[in-house]
């Protein structure tokens, strides 16, 4: 398995050469990113045949959105002068909420949340006309039935859906700095690489300034009022979050770790049943503890340190989201001096009671992850003192 391979097989594919890798699309670190990657995957993965397939696809799929971005972005420079209000961005530790505030929050017609159809095929630009028959939406809902197939448990863990909100881990996905990769594969090399040496190096920073572009395309035809956008790597990335949208407000949920841990390794568990049979509840529970506790370190010194301003952040804790979601929104809504209208919530009203919440019918135990609680406690002591952060688990 080589990177040149997959070049090849996206240039074959759309006829196209040119992957962006200057400044205006985040530099080449695509490319150091795209190398660590498959090495990752070709030594540490133990994929099995289907595995490799999906692999073969998906990042083909991503150099090809890749090439088409940087091409609409030349042939269409004027994109670039709509700006990218400053978005909402839902942060927090993976099951502690945030797919449920997302959804939540996408409720609101004046939030513009990149959906999983328009992630996935990102051209030719979404159009407001058509944003909600775009063929593309049924393609995308065609393509959940082989993770049905594969993995039927799978709803129970996380929601399916075209016309979901998707993470930015996807969009950042196609210039691979990206911890989606980590979480869909065994691939220890590559995690090491994201958390510190693409920091270090500026990669990150350059994952961001792709993230802007891709938004620019997306609402290009079609635009809102604001962005609202999720995913739980930017407390890991609040240095390069902040400096490429400096007016961001920030919504960050809270969770006890050591249940954050039992309900991540579950999860894992659950992904990479697609393209692996080496699944090991210890080994991923070691290796995403020190990814979660870096993120719950990262979190505080941004609070400490001023990156994050008290005025453009709101705290949530999980139990009061889940126990009143609507309440939860409102302190959002006030802590930020948007109305909160009859219609939205309504709107929300709705949604929860057409929709199941995060984690329903998903069994785990802390005891899975071979992990010491006393250990988790001590070491994420720091995150939950100053969040006061209450214990599930004792």
């Amino acid at each position: 398995m080589k990177a040149q391979e997959f070049i090849e097989s996206a240039t074959e594919a759309t006829g196209l050469g040119d992957f962006g890798d200057d400044a205006l699309f985040g530099g080449d670190g695509w490319r150091i990113g795209l190398d660590v990657l498959v090495d990752s995957l070709d030594r540490e993965a133990n994929l099995h045949e289907m595995g490799q397939m999906v692999v073969q696809g998906e990042l083909t799929q991503y150099l090809v959105n890749r090439l088409r971005i940087v091409d609409h972005h030349r042939k269409h420079p004027e994109i670039r002068e709509r700006d990218i209000t400053p978005p909402i961005v839902i942060m927090g530790q993976a099951r502690t909420g945030t797919t449920m505030l997302f959804d939540l929050l996408a409720q609101d017609p004046d939030h513009r949340v990149p959906q999983t159809w328009e992630v996935d095929q990102p051209l030719p630009p979404p159009r407001a006309e058509t944003y909600l028959t775009d063929p593309r939406i049924a393609q995308a809902d065609a393509s959940f039935e082989l993770v049905d197939t594969v993995i039927p448990e799978f709803r129970a863990v996380h929601q399916l859906g075209a016309q979901l909100a998707q993470e930015c881990v996807r969009i950042t996905a196609s210039h691979f700095v990206s911890v989606i990769f980590p979480t869909q594969y065994q691939v220890p090399s590559y995690l090491e690489w994201l958390l510190y040496s693409a920091q270090e190096q500026g990669h990150v920073a350059g994952s961001y300034t792709w993230h802007r572009r891709f938004l620019e395309l997306l609402q290009s035809e079609a635009p809102g009022t604001r962005w609202l956008i999720k995913t739980p790597f930017h407390c890991w990335t609040l240095p390069e979050l902040m400096g490429e949208y400096p007016q961001a407000l920030l919504v960050q949920t809270h969770r006890d770790p050591a249940k954050v841990m039992a309900s991540t390794t579950s999860l894992l568990a659950t992904l990479r049943k697609l393209a692996t049979d080496d699944i090991v509840y210890p080994r991923m529970a070691d290796e995403f503890f020190e990814l979660i506790l870096g993120g719950l370190e990262r979190s505080v010194d941004a609070r400490l340190n001023g990156i994050v301003p008290a005025d453009r952040v709101v705290d949530l804790q999980f139990d009061a989201l889940m126990t009143d979601p609507i309440g939860a929104a409102k302190a959002v809504y006030s802590a930020f001096g948007w109305t909160f209208s009859a219609e939205v919530q309504d709107a929300m009203t709705t949604f929860l009671r057409t929709h199941e919440r995060e984690g329903h019918g998903h069994p785990y135990t802390f005891e899975a992850t071979g992990l010491s609680l006393g250990a988790v406690r001590d070491r994420t002591a720091r995150y939950t003192e100053y969040f006061d952060v209450a214990r599930e688990l004792s």
